[in-house]
């Protein structure tokens, strides 16, 4: 692809390191950019600067937030007793939109997959196990994806925690396996939500 102009070229080739983005599809992003008034690429360029420089993890649950603890933890109607183990911020986000869960998050950042080098030392699962030592938590939920690594992740962390007094559950598979949750429909993973089976059920299928 031949550019008239370096800083176009540059812009070009830094837009498609996004993923998805291939170098036309970034062109054209671009080309569209210099069209608009310039104080609507300086909102864009100051919110991404905001956004990487300022963002936080929330202490408790490791949550995107823009506070130490996110909105979610602190809100004291949510059930503290009931914990959701997540792959990451989508999850939340997609969980959250049935309203059919009121308990806590537990964001692992990722899922256990040696071919792509992650190991159980790279998520946030001691953080977890020590949350489910303290006591705190009656019952926890399994909703990473019903994908090999998500059925690792899931079986990996629940060997660390079946020593403790712990409700184990899983969502129900209304979620089709190898589906990625942030793509299950609303009422989908609602109900999923809802109907989880105990997580020991889940091993024997």
């Amino acid at each position: 692809m031949d550019f008239s102009s370096k800083l176009l070229e540059n812009a070009v080739n830094e837009v498609s390191r996004l993923p998805g983005i291939g170098k036309r599809t970034a062109l054209r992003l671009v080309l569209h950019l210099l069209k608009q008034p310039t104080e609507h690429t300086n909102y864009l360029s100051e919110a991404l600067l905001h956004l990487r420089n300022d963002v936080k993890s929330c202490e408790k649950c490791h949550n995107i937030s823009d506070t130490v603890l996110c909105e979610i933890c602190n809100n004291p109607k949510r059930n503290s007793e009931i914990v959701c183990v997540v792959e990451d911020i989508r999850d939340v986000m997609a969980i959250e939109s049935t309203s059919q869960f009121k308990g806590l998050y537990h964001v692992l950042g990722g899922k256990i997959s040696p071919i792509e080098g992650i190991g159980p030392h790279n998520l946030q699962i001691e953080s977890l196990v020590e949350k489910v030592g303290k006591g705190e938590i009656k019952e926890l939920i399994f909703a990473l994806s019903s994908t090999m690594e998500g059925d690792t992740t899931n079986f990996y962390i629940f060997k660390q925690i079946e020593k403790f007094e712990i409700i184990t559950s899983t969502i129900a598979r209304g979620i089709s396996v190898g589906d990625e949750l942030e793509y299950a429909d609303e009422v989908t993973l609602g109900r999923s939500i809802v109907n989880r089976i105990p997580f020991e059920q889940s091993l024997s299928k």
